[in-house]
């Protein structure tokens, strides 16, 4: 045999040999769909930063919902955006069984039942007028403890209203076994807990805050956590998995893949990752101008999360990508 003797390119011949080897394939199913739903609104608005993703009113967010559905995408998580007027000091409307977002789960469980998994962001940021994820102390920094008898209440109100799974965000010390035991107790044992166990404060959420209206003053760098800390983000994981938590979840995505992988080989729950607005803005925005092929880029960076071990994929292009994939195999 005539050198070289090994040619793996023989398994690269063909599209349908590459297919038929290839080691990672994203699936429709594990891709959820971020959604956001403002209140009052008659007709879906723009989100700027976000090309393509909008404030959605109460009607456009049926559709949207059906849509993903009907394309495959597995799971909705659905944002709450409050009138500023509506807004305090503690995030009542969050609470609150007629607010935005309450209603939006009704909406959405009411148009897609069991035919996908409703999940809701349990988190105050959206509904305070501060802008901050938790009840402000005297001296302006987040009541860590006085939070959580909030999130509490507000994981009760998100199950009453159909949620499948609540999605604690907030980073708050202890979220995730309150919100566990609050349910239990109202009788939600059913409900699961996608914790946010991993959720860094970093400079890739930009977008998301014009989309959440956000009024945050400041930052949020005493409550999540440093960009360049791994050891911490697993002991956020093994105490949300102490806690209850029935999947864990690691926010940004790309920039953090080490991590997504390093929480992987530490649990055996399932493992989300967060593909957040910034990574979607900049692949939207070189795709715009030109420079890359952005279907292409969209799902080499779908597969890329999922090589590194996140089996549910939080992406703003689930729907479109779902419709890709089912074309592609």
């Amino acid at each position: 045999m005539s050198y070289p003797d090994i040619r793996p390119r023989r398994l690269r011949r063909t599209a349908a040999m590459r297919r038929l080897v290839e080691e990672t394939q994203v699936s429709p199913a594990e891709l959820v769909l971020p959604l956001f739903v403002k209140e009052g609104l008659s007709e879906p608005r723009p989100i700027s930063s976000l090309p393509g993703v909008v404030q959605h009113s109460r009607e456009s967010l049926r559709k949207a919902a059906h849509e993903a559905v009907r394309a495959g995408v597995g799971g909705l998580m659905l944002f709450g955006v409050p009138e500023n007027a509506n807004k305090d000091e503690t995030g009542s409307c969050g609470l609150d069984p007629d607010g935005v977002l309450n209603v939006a789960i009704r909406d959405v469980v009411a148009e897609v039942g069991d035919s996908s998994v409703v999940m809701s962001d349990l988190c105050l940021d959206e509904f305070t007028s501060h802008g901050h994820c938790g009840v402000l102390s005297a001296d302006g920094t987040v009541d860590n403890d006085a939070t959580l008898d909030l999130y509490a209440k507000m994981g009760i109100a998100q199950a009453e209203a159909g949620a499948h799974v609540v999605g604690p965000s907030g980073m708050m010390d202890g979220q995730v076994g309150v919100i566990r035991r609050a349910l239990d107790k109202a009788g939600y044992q059913d409900t699961a807990v996608l914790a946010y166990a991993v959720k860094y404060a970093g400079a890739f959420y930009g977008p998301f805050r014009e989309a959440v209206e956000s009024t945050l003053q400041g930052d949020r760098r005493t409550y999540q956590q440093s960009p360049g800390n791994l050891r911490e983000a697993l002991r956020e994981v093994d105490l949300d998995v102490a806690e209850g938590a029935d999947m864990v979840m690691v926010k940004p995505a790309l920039p953090y893949l080490d991590v997504v992988a390093a929480v992987r080989e530490r649990v055996d729950i399932p493992v989300a990752a967060y593909q957040v607005s910034g990574e979607y803005a900049m692949v939207e925005a070189a795709a715009a101008n030109g420079w890359i092929d952005r279907e292409g880029v969209l799902l080499e960076t779908l597969t890329s999360i999922k090589r590194a071990g996140a089996q549910i994929i939080l992406t703003y292009w689930a729907t479109e990508a779902a419709r890709l994939l089912r074309d592609r195999y």
